[in-house]
């Protein structure tokens, strides 16, 4: 009685489910946040750690160690699992590329810190450390930075969810901008850590030669620049020298470099020889010295310079945070000629993910389309099997929204396996519907005894399926909430699939299939409904 009520009024249930199903789908869709990756409680973190431009590396090292004892107080020291810090500039013959650790200069340090047990929201943690050590250490700069492999790689070699990259040729220009995008970064008030990562107002010293001095000593740029080298830096990477040493002939490098201890003044560099075996003349003789601000490192893409401004997030998807620095560049109005703003790191990949998993779903559900279309010989069958799919995505979407999930690769894995599960449930029936009209010759009574034959059969496939994803969604364990969503989509999706498959799957095919014919199509010989057909037209 319960079907056949609904029977009476198939075409406007059918009607409002599917419009509600699609209209609610594309305004969850919409509502969902959306990132590359879930984000995750690890217990584990990175942060860069910079103090003033300039400073020595043993000042920087005895405020890491300060930085580490207040890490002590705040997670507690016996929660310390390990940590690593790398201080200053790696030497060149350091067994790591710069790609992987690098370092503006003396003043930046990396600490890497894994904690033995975790400390609740990973986000709350570093918004708390960010707090305290504003209070407690104010001459320092933090940043967080990824630590997770995947995440390293899919960032593409940013520091940051956020990175906008103003480039030109002008960099004093480039600066300019980035220092405006930084201000209006800085009134969002989810992004944290906003900053320009470069090293901009590094302190040095600009030495300006009197070429017509030098002459007069018999002295030229040339002879000024090597002394200079092997003075400030190294012959290392100017002159390559070996010596072979050993029975097993292993070449070492030969260098020359005064020690940093001769030479920490300005004075000093005024005294350095410029000729080999006197004294006389010295640097200051034929050049002045000043103290300046200078770029401590370059950014370049090929011959193109341009400069970064960084920020991370806290408790918000990457889509959104994407469209908000959007509108932060859009204010700044018309950029002069040359002067291009881009957005980098996370936000291209996730554009990138979400349109090839949006492409391979539809793809995915066409090719279904074709199959069942082969194997009913229906496309109207096909069709109906298909209308179960709307429901699938408001339920996915719908138990993310209630969990606090956004869509990303898991939950977009979860969203197509719930799919994939509800089409067969829905293939179960129809089958036995089809089978069954064509006996009958009654697509509404035949819809009616199919879900009532399979009602228990897919009941149970998806409690079975349930069961088996609900540890998974609760996330339970180290890293568990990287693939709770995958399971909380696969949960949301099957439930609207029951409901869908069981009761509006046979009113769309009562209506559908309710004047369709029950003479098989088949041309194969062996079909006796094919051999009546072609002897009637005969």
């Amino acid at each position: 009685a319960f079907f056949f009520f609904f029977f009476n009024h198939k075409k406007k249930i059918v009607s409002l489910s599917l419009v509600l199903a699609l209209v609610g789908g594309f305004a969850l869709y919409q509502i969902t946040g959306k990132d590359v990756l879930p984000t995750s409680n690890s217990q584990q973190f990175q942060v860069r750690i910079k103090a003033a431009e300039g400073t020595r590396i043993e000042v920087t090292e005895m405020k890491v160690k300060q930085f580490l004892e207040h890490l002590k107080n705040n997670v507690g020291a016996d929660n310390i699992a390990i940590s690593s810090v790398f201080i200053g500039h790696h030497p060149s013959s350091f067994a790591i590329s710069p790609i992987y650790l690098y370092n503006a200069g003396p003043h930046e340090a990396l600490m890497q810190v894994a904690l033995k047990k975790s400390t609740g929201n990973s986000d709350e943690l570093k918004d708390k450390l960010r707090a305290y050590y504003k209070e407690k250490m104010p001459e320092l700069s933090i940043s967080f930075e990824p630590i997770e492999l995947t995440e390293k790689i899919l960032s593409q070699g940013t520091s940051t969810p956020i990175e906008v990259r103003v480039s030109g040729m002008m960099k004093k220009m480039n600066r300019m901008y980035a220092n405006k995008i930084l201000a209006e970064l800085k009134e969002i008030e989810y992004l944290r850590d906003q900053q320009i990562p470069q090293s901009m107002d590094y302190p040095g010293l600009q030495i300006n030669i009197d070429r017509t001095r030098a002459a007069q000593l018999g002295l030229d740029a040339q002879d000024i620049a090597k002394s200079l080298v092997a003075a400030t830096a190294s012959t290392r990477f100017t002159n390559k020298n070996f010596w072979v040493g050993g029975m097993m002939g292993i070449a070492y490098d030969v260098q020359v470099q005064t020690p940093p201890g001769i030479l920490n003044s300005k004075e000093e560099l005024a005294n350095l020889p410029l000729s080999k075996n006197t004294d006389r003349p010295v640097l200051g003789d034929v050049a002045t010295i000043t103290p300046s601000k200078e770029l401590g490192e370059s950014y370049n893409l090929g011959t193109m310079g341009y400069t970064t401004v960084t920020a991370n997030l806290y408790k918000k998807d990457l889509e959104q945070a994407s469209k908000d620095v959007q509108k932060a560049i859009a204010s700044l109005g018309e950029l002069p000629k040359g002067v291009n703003i881009e957005v980098a790191g996370m936000a291209p990949v996730l554009e990138e993910t979400l349109s090839s998993l949006a492409t391979g779903l539809l793809i995915a559900v066409f090719v279904i389309f074709l199959m069942l279309a082969a194997t009913f010989q229906s496309f109207r069958v096909s069709i109906v099997i298909l209308s179960t799919v709307p429901f699938v995505v408001v339920g996915a979407l719908l138990m993310l929204n209630i969990t606090g999930s956004t869509l990303n690769l898991q939950s977009y894995m979860g969203l197509i396996m719930s799919v994939g599960v509800s089409i067969a449930n829905a293939v179960l029936l129809i089958s036995n519907a089809e089978t069954l009209r064509k006996v009958n010759k009654d697509s509404v009574l035949s819809g009616v005894e199919a879900a009532k034959v399979r009602i228990r059969p897919i009941i149970m496939t998806t409690l079975a399926m349930i069961a088996g994803m609900l540890p998974m969604a609760i996330g339970f364990g180290e890293g568990g909430d990287q693939i709770a969503p995958l399971g909380r989509a696969v949960i949301g999706g099957l439930l609207f699939s029951t409901f869908s498959v069981l009761i509006i799957l046979p009113l769309v095919f009562g209506w559908v299939q309710k004047k369709a014919s029950v003479i098989s199509p088949s041309l194969d010989p062996e079909d006796q409904n094919s051999i009546h057909f072609v002897q009637s037209n005969q």
